[in-house]
This record gives C-alpha cells, sequence and structure tokens, in this order.
C-alpha cells in the first residue's frame, strides 16, 4: 500500500514538510492496527477521524447541537494540526 502513496508536492519543491505530511502514513499505519504509530506519525489523524465519523452521522440523523459540535471538532482538528506541525518543525520550542 505505501507504494501507492502519492508524494508531498511541497516538500519535493520547498524541501519544508506541509500541514498534511504524514496523513497518508498514519491513515496505513491505522489499517494496520498501529493506533499509537498513526498518532505519532500525524496527530490529528483522531480528530479528524472523529469528525469524519460526526459528519457521516449526522447526515443521517440531525443532532440537536449539531453545528456546535462540528464547530468544536473543526476547531479541534486544525489546532491539533497547526500545534503539531510547529512542535515538529520546531519554530517555537
Amino acid at each position: 500500500m505505501e507504494k501507492y502513496m502519492l508524494p508531498c508536492i511541497n516538500k519535493k519543491i520547498f524541501g519544508v514538510d506541509c500541514l498534511g505530511c504524514g496523513m497518508q502514513r498514519a491513515i496505513s499505519l491505522l489499517f494496520q492496527g498501529e493506533f499509537k504509530a498513526a498518532f505519532y506519525m500525524y496527530p490529528a489523524i483522531y480528530p479528524l477521524l472523529l469528525l469524519l465519523v460526526f459528519l457521516g452521522f449526522n447526515s443521517f440523523m440531525k443532532f440537536k447541537y449539531g453545528q456546535l459540535i462540528k464547530t468544536g471538532l473543526m476547531i479541534t482538528s486544525v489546532l491539533t494540526i497547526i500545534f503539531s506541525y510547529v512542535i515538529k518543525m520546531k519554530i517555537i520550542f
């Protein structure tokens, strides 16, 4: 499966990881049952997975606070992506 993964264009052109680098490998690790390794590869995989599952359920069943939950999951996902990128690139620390 890994030989069919798409290369990161940002990394090829500029030599720097993008905010999504590691997501494909994390998904592959999830399919292999390596949950801890998937988190270390791309920490935002679980908030994004929760968001995807919630959006799927919310399309069939409408929740009372669906918009609030969706917004919270989106904010959590974006903050996790940015925070993990900052740590990975050692921008602040």
